[in-house]
């Protein structure tokens, strides 16, 4: 698989060379602003002429980049005179400089797509801000300073390994991710164990959960993309388990409003200094009992819109370890981080595994009466 592919993604085992990657994706990518009227699409399917003609294309565009855009998007921009193959990230933000949308727009030819992007975009004097990276087209932006804020991937890595210095010194990287859509990556806080988590370990201690609490680290994962899929966003995790655990706490920085690298480092003071209380409320579920704890989780899990499939095999992994009676919303809510892991094992995206993740850690805010109920609940 190619940097030029639509579907690379890559992952690193050292902080060095995920800011390394960054770094150079960074040198590499080219920013561009001009009008959404100048812009002007071309279809590139399989049966257009320019499939087969990779000269066509702006210099340094290879012939595999060409292919791989006519098996995916099928769509070039002519921009300046230049044509470039288009990323499937760019998509959502070229309707949105053309303002349409629909479930029908896919569905077309190439040419006729093509046809209806360059009659809405021809309409629109505005700004777009046009993001080129490996080879292709992979965003288009609004060019307003307040609708779009460029905010590096490699500056938001220094100032997060900065911040993190600061706060929790012996920090460690254990991996990160990265596609053309978004990356990742997570770090852990051994140092600071007994600081965060000290009270929340004695108590599952206390409970004969003492195998997780000595497993148990606390750590953040970092989110960031150029592409429009997710602002700049920090959250708290536990990690030490088969799949992290998303404990609610979480600042993000919109790409938008003139927004800085400097506002970022303000929200990262905010999160570490909501840590333990993101703990809290995690070690605050020990104490409420549930009568019945699979109707809660069924409910629960229906509530928050987890994917079915991998929700009820949970549950049903769940009913037959604890085997009956009454649990803690803890044990529920532990049982429920099955969920990721089997989405992880279906090979769903990363991109949207965190957001099942996401929606799973409002569970430490709910409350848990109201999905305790002796009525089964069907789904």
């Amino acid at each position: 698989m190619l940097p030029c592919h639509d579907n690379y993604a890559t992952t690193f085992t050292s902080y060095p060379a995920m800011l390394s990657y960054h770094e150079s994706l960074a040198k590499d990518s080219v920013w561009k602003r001009c009008k959404v009227s100048d812009l002007h699409i071309e279809p590139l399917d399989p049966s257009s002429v320019l499939a087969g003609n990779p000269a066509a294309f702006a210099a340094g565009t290879s012939e595999e980049a060409v292919k791989d855009t006519a098996e995916n998007l099928g769509l070039a921009l002519r921009l300046d005179g230049i044509l470039y193959p288009i990323r499937s990230t760019a998509y959502k933000t070229l309707l949105d400089r053309a303002k349409i949308g629909g479930t029908a727009l896919p569905k077309l030819k190439r040419k006729d797509l093509a046809d209806v992007l360059n009659a809405c975009l021809a309409l629109y004097s505005s700004e777009a801000l046009i993001l080129l990276r490996d080879e292709k087209v992979s965003a288009a932006h609004s060019g307003d300073l307040k609708d779009y804020s460029v905010l590096p991937m490699d500056e938001l890595l220094h100032t997060l390994e900065k911040k993190m210095g600061e706060r929790f010194p012996g920090y460690c990287f254990e991996s990160g991710y990265s596609d053309h859509a978004f990356t990742s990556g997570c770090w852990t806080f051994p140092a600071q164990k007994d600081d965060l988590l000290e009270t929340y370990t004695k108590v599952l201690t206390s409970q004969g959960k003492g195998t997780l609490a000595k497993r148990l680290v606390p750590g953040i994962r970092f989110i960031t993309s150029d592409t429009g899929i997710a602002s700049a966003k920090v959250s708290a995790l536990l990690m030490g388990t088969q799949h992290p655990i998303h404990i609610g706490s979480c600042i993000s920085v919109d790409h938008r409003h003139q927004k800085k690298i400097s506002d970022f480092e303000k929200e990262l003071d905010l999160l570490f200094a909501q840590f333990v209380d993101s703990v809290n409320k995690l070690q605050k579920l020990l104490d409420i009992h549930l009568n019945y704890p699979i109707n809660a989780m069924t409910r629960l899990c229906k509530k928050l819109s987890l994917p079915k499939k991998e929700s009820l095999e949970a549950i049903g992994m769940f009913e037959m370890a604890y085997g009956g009676g009454p649990a803690t919303a803890h044990d529920v809510f532990m049982a429920m981080q099955e969920i990721p892991f089997l989405l992880k094992e279906h090979h769903l995206p990363e991109a949207k595994r965190l957001v099942v993740e996401e929606n799973m850690a409002r569970a430490l805010s709910v409350k848990w009466s109201d999905y305790d109920l002796a009525k089964a609940v069907s789904w």
